[in-house]
């Protein structure tokens, strides 16, 4: 089957197959569902840093920064 044709079976376009196939390839499928966890938990890790550096700056305002 053409690519063409799967992507637009499948609601795609071959742009998004071609980005998929480069990021994917040969990969299994515990392979991408770890991937995909390790990217959740960067993304929470993340949200967490950058949390913690608004904390942090909003104290040095408050109480000021010592000189």
């Amino acid at each position: 089957m053409p690519i063409k044709e799967l992507c637009r079976k499948g609601g795609f376009s071959d742009a998004t197959f071609y980005k998929w196939r480069a990021k994917y390839a040969g990969m299994n499928v515990p392979d991408a569902r770890r991937l995909r966890e390790l990217e959740s938990e960067n993304a929470k890790l993340k949200k967490l840093m950058a949390e913690a550096h608004l904390d942090i700056h909003a104290l040095k305002g408050v109480f000021g920064v010592k000189r």
